[in-house]
């Protein structure tokens, strides 16, 4: 598992991009944008984190050999030089041209240490030498980096523009020892204590970076939602930067294990990134229409949208005793047979999304089967037209929703047993389109599918609003200590 300053380096570094050449060569369905407010929420969650994970660092051993007055040649040596608390009283975003500078102002930064010299004089032959333990409070230190981020097909090339680190100031506080070592240890030490801090921070950070960015050619470029189908989150064009807030865009459609070729032809209007009214909130995430139309098509290329019903409210209509007075002459044929209902979409439904509204449209179906002697007997099928609206709720980290029947039309497809009377037929099948259609589609729709957020943090307060062919989710979020992988939520 990655150190927490790694992970939370990436936590700002996702959001930035470098400056690139790459041209589109996709579309985009999915586009997010962070905020000001997010940029902010990122910034204070790297700094109180990351910066502060550098404690305990270990510092390199510094020896050196000093001439002091008097006394003469001294052997220093500083050891187990160690820092082990760092304070940030203030710090700044500021997004450039090229990327995000981050810097951390006014930071202080205590080390402890050990001491020891050793000295012999012409006067005095014999070896004389000490130890003990010293504090070390470095002051007015700024910590700064600047990260870029480039689209390498599809996925997310991490780049460290610049980093370092700046000591000002520096006061020694020795646990004994004589007064010259004092003063001996502040002129002879100052510098190299200050640039082993400057140096180990910055390392610290390279190193972090390096490590990001094997952790970001890693990520997944789909989200398994089941084993029908999978949400493409492979990064398309370049991101957007502004001095409020940094967009990106993702594929964001639907696929499925088959592959099937229409999945792809989608055309999508170009649009902007995502615009939040309202509260500012940190992250808007806008799904096209497009986005929902594959869910379906990838469940219809996988055979998913088809149910065989042998048990509803009303279990009398799952016999043809039931239909005596409705259809005679299948209770005629077919007396007292048991029945099934086989409901089947002839083409994925199409969901449209306007200002005001969230349209589906269901074409299907419905045959009815007796149950005669073991066998399945097909006898009438029904071509239903099923028009619903919609409406969508945030669940955890998943966009989920539900449906309501607004209408539906009719028309005998095929009989065997003779012309039909539809209009008595029409009470029943509402019954059905009610009773068993819907509340299994929406115990599917209430569990929803995943939204490319990353793991570890998770929605708060959301707000959905929809306009002409999009849906757009705005919310704070929160980071939650107990999952800092950096993996795509996924069900």
């Amino acid at each position: 598992m990655a150190q927490p300053t790694i992970i939370l380096i990436l936590i700002l570094s996702f959001f930035i991009p470098s400056h690139t050449h790459l041209q589109p060569t996709d579309q985009s369905y999915i586009s997010m944008l962070i905020s000001n407010k997010g940029l902010d929420f990122i910034k204070d969650l790297l700094i109180s984190k990351a910066v502060s994970s550098l404690a305990p660092l270990q510092l390199p051993k510094i020896e050196k050999n000093l001439k002091i007055p008097v006394v003469g040649n001294v052997h220093i040596v500083l050891s187990n030089i160690t820092i082990y608390r760092v304070d940030v009283p203030s710090s700044y975003v500021k997004p450039g041209d090229t990327g995000v500078a981050i810097i951390a102002s006014g930071t202080t930064c205590n080390l402890s240490m050990n001491w020891y010299y050793s000295y012999s004089t012409w006067l005095v032959p014999v070896k004389i030498s000490d130890q003990g333990r010293a504090l070390v409070q470095v002051e007015g230190m700024e910590v700064g980096l600047t990260s870029g981020l480039e689209n390498r097909e599809g996925t997310l090339k991490l780049s460290l523009m610049d980093c370092g680190c700046y000591v000002r100031d520096i006061s020694i506080k020795l646990d004994g020892g004589a007064s010259w070592l004092y003063q001996g240890m502040v002129d002879a030490f100052e510098d190299q204590i200050g640039s082993a801090v400057e140096n180990a921070i910055s390392n610290k950070l390279k190193e972090g970076i390096s490590k990001l960015d094997s952790l970001l050619q890693s990520l997944p470029k789909e989200i398994v939602v089941d084993d029908i189908a999978s949400l493409n989150v492979t990064f398309v064009n370049e991101p957007l930067l502004s001095n409020s807030s940094i967009g990106f865009e993702i594929n964001g459609l639907f696929t499925t294990a088959k592959k099937v070729g229409f999945l792809n032809n989608y055309h999508k209007n170009l649009q902007t990134l995502v615009s939040c009214t309202g509260p500012s909130k940190m992250l808007g995430i806008s799904l096209d229409e497009d986005v929902f139309n594959s869910l379906s098509a990838s469940y219809f290329s996988g055979e998913y949208m088809q149910w065989i019903v042998d048990k509803i409210p009303d279990q009398s209509l799952l016999n043809t005793a039931g239909w005596r007075f409705i259809i005679p002459q299948l209770y005629k044929k077919y007396p007292n047979d048991d029945m099934d209902m086989n409901i089947s979409l002839s083409s994925p439904p199409v969901i449209r999304i306007s200002e005001h509204n969230i349209d589906g449209t269901v074409n299907a179906n419905l045959i009815i089967d007796v149950l005669e002697a073991g066998q399945v007997i097909p006898v009438i099928c029904i071509s239903l037209v099923i028009r619903a609206s919609g409406s969508v709720k945030i669940s955890g980290n998943n966009l989920a929703g539900s449906v309501k029947l607004d209408d539906f039309t009719m028309s005998l497809k095929w009989s065997k047993i003779g012309s039909l009377r539809m209009y008595l037929i029409q009470p029943v099948v509402w019954t059905v389109i009610q009773t068993v259609f819907l509340p299994y589609a929406n115990s599917h729709l209430g569990k929803g599918f995943p939204l490319p957020i990353i793991h570890g943090f998770t929605l708060q307060n959301a707000e959905i609003t929809w306009s002409d062919s999009r849906i757009m989710v705005c919310s704070d979020v929160a980071f939650t200590e107990s999952r800092n992988r950096l993996l795509f939520y996924s069900k």
